[in-house]
């Protein structure tokens, strides 16, 4: 998996709604998931299949990452939606309800190794089971997870609060499992549309728990997820410092370093790579 891919911003999209998928193309989104699943209603699911996979089929989102989040294997739509789905040939098809490694084996199992997979994290089964998720996540290709607050928050029966105060514990165990497995992992959705204050404040949380970006439900969204996910300019002249005192004769093969008075270590080193990485691939998806 790439892991410096800007995934700052991923935009959920009804499949049922052909204007909004038209309009997708020229948002400032790093992610367009054209959603089977809770934004269709049962009588449209298999008209928003049919328009959802045409749109992959069309293309023409240009560097957006374009995923189809089918419905799940509890529905009698779920083995249509993922055949339909895999055939089309979006970047990767998103799996809901992710509870159990057997799920994960089943469903890429079901995939045939054609597509690239994503799965939800949105259930209390998955949030106690993330060790095994995580594994078999891994083993079997599924390259990102997305987090469902609202279904969490169901489950729970929480009241999670301006501070999201019971997620807590759940979001940071969801990211450290998915660290540990090499998967991008992307924060739920705000749900308080003109709330932009709010949303920033979500968004910087996110950012400071380790979430690569987050995930959205509508465009009014896009430049605060955009602009909080991005690495700021500061941390990118540091970063720059960093890789350049690394390459200096007289600090090769050696561990521990001191840059600008502030010791600095290879993990560091690491760190400072993969954040350049992320800002440049911003700066081509801008251009």
């Amino acid at each position: 998996m790439n892991q410096s891919r800007p995934r700052r911003s991923a935009l959920y999209l009804p499949g049922s709604n052909p204007r909004a998928i038209e309009k997708a193309r020229t948002l400032p989104c790093d992610v367009v998931i054209l959603d089977l699943e809770d934004s269709v209603a049962p009588e449209a699911k298999e008209d928003a299949r049919g328009l959802a996979c045409e749109a992959v089929r069309a293309g023409g989102f240009g560097p957006r990452e374009v995923v189809i989040r089918v419905n799940g294997l509890d529905t009698p739509w779920a083995e249509a939606d993922l055949q339909a789905a895999v055939a089309a040939g979006p970047d990767a098809v998103l799996l809901p309800k992710l509870a159990s490694a057997q799920d994960v084996a089943s469903l890429a199992a079901a995939a045939g190794g054609r597509t690239r997979l994503w799965g939800m994290i949105e259930t209390c089964q998955a949030i106690l089971r993330l060790d095994a998720l995580g594994q078999a996540s891994r083993e079997r290709g599924v390259a990102v997870w997305v987090i469902g607050a609202n279904d969490l928050v169901k489950e729970m029966r929480c009241r999670p609060g301006v501070e999201r105060a019971p997620l807590a514990p759940a979001l940071s165990l969801a990211v450290m499992a998915a660290r540990a497995n090499g998967i991008a992992i992307l924060d739920g959705v705000y749900n308080d549309i003109p709330d932009l204050e709010g949303l920033s404040r979500e968004c910087e949380q996110g950012m400071r728990l380790g979430f690569d970006g987050k995930s959205l439900i509508h465009p009014s969204h896009l430049e605060t997820a955009n602009r909080v996910f991005a690495p700021a300019p500061e941390e990118v002249a540091w970063a720059r410092t960093v890789v350049a005192a690394y390459r200096q004769a007289e600090n090769a093969g050696k561990g521990v370093i001191k840059v600008d008075g502030r010791m600095v270590e290879r993990l560091h080193l690491a760190q400072a790579e993969r954040l350049i990485a992320v800002a440049e691939a911003i700066a081509a998806h801008a251009s």
